[in-house]
């Protein structure tokens, strides 16, 4: 493992939110009331706990993509500020209000359900991305400015958070050089139901999206970890066990993770047991951007230091 090149400039690109998150003890009965102690707000949206996690960690960090010009939103640039995350591509506008999401957490299990208030909203518009990105991680809600980045830096690392399959999505499928996707779009794209305690149904759907989409493809699978095909041998990479609280967050923490190892030359193994431990450990706490793990944190749990 070689240390990433000290000018290296990380393109953020898609959705940023306000999240309430509302610690439960179980999870409510309809037509009735709950009263709990305090709630937990936060800066969220994927793109932007990517960009969060990865500038905590050092890295020279862009968010891309917009934000309404309120009160949520002054949240978000504020936190973007303090965690240094640079702001060039950010769009701030009038013409919708910031994403705000209404989290219910049950710490019993560490569920989350999520209720989202979202106005429509059309692509961010910005004048000109740069042409000296060497990492882009993208969350599929700006398709044409993630198109862009990708073209103008085609020697990036590029990296998709494929959550649910939509066209926004799917478009971007075939450009990326690391495809990441949820168990829920592998089954709804490929049509094949996987079981994680069946091998052969998590390499049924790999072997379809490989077909379809030619790159190199991860299948995120929760608590259970991780699964793709290195050097023709199929792995389904564990995770570690938890008590989990809240897994708000955990897929994004996930994503960063795997970006910040990938780009410091971490074999793909390695990325993926350490960024597997970095979304298990963010589970152990409330609120997503409140549960990003320290990179010490992070090896403390691995044989793999670091050094």
């Amino acid at each position: 493992m070689e240390k990433a090149k000290s000018m290296e400039k990380v393109l953020c690109i898609g959705h940023a939110a306000y999240d309430i998150t509302l610690p439960l003890e179980t999870f409510p009965k309809e037509n009735s009331k709950v009263r709990i102690g305090d709630k937990v707000e936060c800066g969220g949206g994927a793109a932007s706990n990517c960009a969060t996690l990865l500038a905590r960690w050092g890295m020279n960090t862009y968010f891309v993509g917009a934000v309404g010009n309120d009160y949520y939103g002054q949240i978000v640039r504020d936190e973007f500020q303090k965690d240094n995350i640079k702001m060039d591509y950010l769009t701030v506008t009038d013409d919708f209000k910031t994403t705000s999401s209404y989290i219910l957490a049950n710490t019993s299990n560490g569920s989350r359900t999520i209720v989202i208030s979202r106005t429509k909203k059309e692509e961010a518009k910005v004048e000109s991305l740069p042409d000296d990105a060497t990492v882009i991680i993208a969350d599929g809600e700006e398709p044409t400015l993630t198109e862009e980045a990708i073209r103008k830096n085609p020697t990036a690392i590029s990296i998709l958070d494929a959550g649910n399959v939509k066209s926004a999505i799917v478009r971007l499928c075939p450009i990326v050089q690391y495809l990441i996707c949820s168990k829920d779009f592998a089954e709804e794209y490929t049509k094949e139901a996987i079981d994680v305690l069946n091998r052969q149904t998590l390499i049924r759907a790999y072997d379809k999206l490989a077909v379809e989409f030619h790159n190199t493809i991860i299948i995120t699978l929760g608590e259970y970890g991780c699964f793709t095909k290195v050097d023709n041998e199929y792995m389904l990479v564990p995770s570690i066990p938890v008590r989990p609280k809240d897994s708000t967050a955990a897929g994004d923490i996930f994503h960063g993770a795997f970006a910040y190892f990938i780009s410091h030359n971490y074999k793909l193994c390695d990325t993926m047991i350490l960024a597997n431990i970095t979304g298990a450990l963010s589970t152990q706490k409330i609120g997503g951007k409140y549960s990003i793990p320290t990179l010490e944190e992070v090896y403390a749990q691995s044989e793999l230091n670091g050094k």
